[in-house]
């Protein structure tokens, strides 16, 4: 019996998105369809080429690569290269990939391979505008979806990009203002930086990596390094946060993670752009639209990721995975 979960992967490639990528695509449990991109960590064709490099890396070239939304719906668009580098892994300079070419049209995939694919699973890792164009395009296209993770936002956390809003949002708060308006068959499930801040790949991991796959590990490695000295520069942090492989790690495992249901809703101007308002204590008396992460446990993530990603063998990582993670932020 095929127990596999259809999934469409939107995203915008971007070093934590590869990694999320490198997840999914290691998982048995999820059959990913197809992999749409958006402009965000850097233009959606930078971007379109950087998930054709992880699809070249565990050979699944396979899998079509579709590019979608050049700039957000409203706003001037500004990617994050100063986080990501100008090629977006990094400035690591990884060779294209030659034998493969992104197709164009993300937003028609989306739609038509979830009407020919009821109960696919929906995870956007990166800003919401492809998403927002599909729906306002055909309403109707999410009407069977099983499940819909998105990664942005944040609740109680502080921003990464402004004192109140994650980049994903901030990127284009009017397509986000838009998805989360709309009625879902299932709640938006929110994995925002108040769980995301938590997942950090520091040298240690990155160490261990080496000793278990040589040619991730080189791969991680090289796409790492200025995302390391990034977040040491702005943040005092040794070592970085990868947000997005948490929400496949998520999905594979929901006991990983908890929070609660709420409404929710996006600010899309002045010093609030991009802000996740969470009426936690039901002030507006709207129905609940989100359940938001707001707990989380590092050990599992990484349990996931290692054994996935890097075929750590459980019971040896069983018993270094505590002295992996002490001291650990």
């Amino acid at each position: 019996m095929n127990t596999k979960k259809n999934i469409i992967i939107d995203c915008d490639p971007g070093i934590d998105d590869s990694l999320a990528l490198l997840l999914a695509l290691q998982s048995k449990e999820l059959n990913v369809l197809g992999i749409t991109i958006v402009s965000g960590n850097v233009p959606a064709s930078i971007g379109a080429q950087n998930a054709l490099k992880v699809l070249q890396l565990v050979n699944r070239l396979d899998i079509p690569v579709y590019i979608g939304a050049e700039k957000p719906l409203k706003v001037p668009f500004e990617s994050a290269q100063d986080t990501h580098g100008e090629d977006g892994l990094g400035n690591s300079q990884i060779p294209s990939v030659s034998s493969a070419s992104p197709q164009e049209n993300a937003v028609f995939f989306i739609k038509e391979t979830l009407h020919q694919n009821p109960e696919t699973i929906v995870l956007a890792l990166g800003p919401l505008t492809n998403i927002a164009l599909a729906l306002n395009e055909d309403p109707s296209c999410f009407d069977q979806v099983s499940r819909f993770v998105v990664m942005g936002g944040n609740y109680r956390s502080h921003g990464n990009c402004s004192p109140v809003a994650e980049y994903n949002f901030w990127c284009d708060p009017d397509a986000a203002k838009f998805v989360f308006e709309q009625e879902f068959p299932v709640p938006i499930e929110m994995v925002g930086l108040d769980v995301t801040r938590k997942i950090v790949l520091t040298p240690t991991i990155l160490e261990y990596m080496k000793h278990t796959n040589k040619q991730i590990y080189s791969f991680i490695q090289q796409i790492s390094r200025f995302y390391f000295d990034y977040h040491w520069e702005h943040e005092k942090v040794l070592g970085c946060v990868i947000n997005d492989p948490l929400t496949v790690a998520y999905l594979l495992d929901s006991t990983l993670a908890q929070g609660f249901n709420s409404h929710v809703e996006v600010a899309t101007l002045g010093l609030g752009r991009g802000q996740s308002i969470v009426d936690d204590h039901n002030f507006w008396q709207l129905p609940n639209n989100c359940y938001l992460l707001t707990e989380v446990d590092p050990a599992i993530f990484w349990h996931i990721f290692l054994t996935r990603v890097c075929k750590a063998e459980e019971t040896k990582l069983a018993q270094i995975l505590p002295q992996l993670l002490e001291g650990k932020l």
